[in-house]
């Protein structure tokens, strides 16, 4: 009996022993969504296919994806609805082919790369009635200069501040 327990305390401070009566709860329709339009077509792609073949991948839009949507419903009223369509991607640093060897397949980071972010967004309130509506090219020109810590190891750091500076503003002046 006291290994039954000691399992079910396991699991429950694991999430895993959740009660189906909360776990009913929990599938409220999601207040933000991220779309990609073409993203084989996106900035980002293009170059690191140029230029580093054999680490061309699109494995950091599911990462971004995933952080628009929960840093945008962290600023949504009850009800809204955010779509997002990002039309293009140029992530802070780029190639340096000139390099040569294996440097030539390494991001360099500097000033004169600055990650750019375009995107469509709708807001909508709880009636699917439109609030705002927009295009919005996120840019940050000093991202080297600005509040992130040079430490961090987040290879996205400088495309979520972008997102960060843009819902930082809230609904009404997105």
């Amino acid at each position: 009996m006291k290994v039954r327990t000691a399992l079910f305390t396991l699991l429950a401070a694991s999430g895993l022993a959740t009660p189906p009566l909360v776990l009913a709860g929990a599938a409220a329709p999601q207040s933000v969504t991220v779309s990609y339009d073409h993203p084989e077509h996106f900035t980002e792609t293009r170059e690191e296919k140029a230029l580093a073949p054999t680490r061309a991948s699109n494995d950091y839009l599911t990462t971004l994806k995933a952080y628009i949507e929960k840093r945008g419903a962290k600023m949504l009223q009850p009800g809204q609805q955010l779509d997002v369509v990002v039309t293009d991607i140029d992530r802070a640093g780029s190639f340096e082919p000139w390099r040569g060897g294996a440097l030539r397949e390494v991001r360099i980071i500097k000033d004169i790369y600055p990650p750019r972010i375009d995107l469509h967004f709708k807001l909508l309130d709880a009636d699917g009635k439109v609030i705002r509506e927009g295009t919005r090219k996120l840019r940050d020109p000093g991202f080297l200069t600005s509040n992130t810590a040079p430490t961090s190891d987040d290879n996205l750091r400088y495309e979520k501040q972008l997102i960060d500076r843009w819902l930082r503003k809230g609904p009404d002046q997105l």
